[in-house]
């Protein structure tokens, strides 16, 4: 059974008095990421991802397209899961693979999607891009109410406070599927994973809500995905705003309430 929140001992101060009490904790644990490859089925260790425990398969799978590794579950044989901190994706023999092309030399925090990237030229991963719809438009009310839909449903957040989320949603508000976990990147990779596996990708015709910030990383495995809608609770960075601007992509951040901003793609939104 996965485990992704802990109880643990704290003393609570407040105004003059203090009391010992129990305080739910989210759990964050390393993953490591590899792969078997070749018709000798060799083994490459990939990476080690600080996570939150549970839907580990589909984080695995979610790394490796955003990673430039894969385009398409068809080239996955399947994910196995080693043990509890390490799983495997199997590739075909014939999915190309350059195991020096994808080395990280220090593990990956939960709170960085490229830390561990070896240069400048390796953030930007070169791959096929999904082709992006970019016609279809959303209304202003519609995007209102997905914050609150979205923490309706954080479940480990409601008890923790300490998780961030991303979740997919139909144009029309309905919320299709919703992953948590200490990295927002590793979030994210669970979500495209699950999409990898249940056949629903490339995600052309969703809307994806980050409850955090909108990072470069984000961004960037957001049009991997083949998103071309992105809302996030916080704030932008400059660089994935020029991604967004330059993918075609919408990016709005400050989705609190009744309001937001955008910063790519304001003609797709209706008043």
């Amino acid at each position: 059974m996965t485990i992704s929140t802990q109880s643990v001992n704290i003393t609570r101060f407040s105004a003059s008095r203090s009391q010992p009490q129990d305080d739910l904790l989210s759990v964050e644990e390393p993953l490591e990421i590899s792969i078997r490859y070749g018709l000798n089925l060799e083994i490459k260790n990939l990476s080690v991802t600080m996570r939150t425990p549970g839907h580990d398969e589909e984080l695995a799978l979610g790394f490796l397209l955003s990673e430039g590794i894969i385009t398409n579950y068809e080239q996955v044989i399947g994910a196995v899961q080693e043990d509890v901190n390490r799983v495997s994706v199997i590739l075909h023999e014939d999915t190309p693979f350059d195991p020096t092309q994808f080395e990280r030399h220090i593990y990956t925090t939960s709170s960085c999607g490229i830390c561990a990237k070896s240069s400048i030229e390796a953030v930007r991963v070169e791959s096929t891009l999904p082709e992006i719809i970019q016609h279809w438009t959303i209304e202003a009310p519609t995007l209102y109410r997905l914050p609150e839909l979205l923490r309706e449903r954080q479940a480990d957040f409601a008890s923790t406070g300490g998780l961030h989320a991303a979740a997919l949603f139909t144009q029309k508000g309905e919320l299709l599927s919703l992953r948590e976990d200490v990295g927002r990147h590793n979030a994210l990779d669970k979500l495209i994973g699950h999409a990898l596996q249940t056949g629903t990708y490339p995600l052309r015709t969703q809307v994806l809500l980050l409850s955090g910030r909108a990072s470069f990383e984000l961004i960037q495995k957001a049009a991997l995905a083949g998103i071309s809608f992105v809302a996030a609770v916080g704030a932008p960075s400059t660089l994935a705003v020029q991604l967004a601007k330059e993918m075609k992509l919408v990016l709005i951040g400050f989705l609190r309430d009744t309001r937001f901003n955008v910063y790519s793609g304001v003609e797709r939104i209706a008043s």
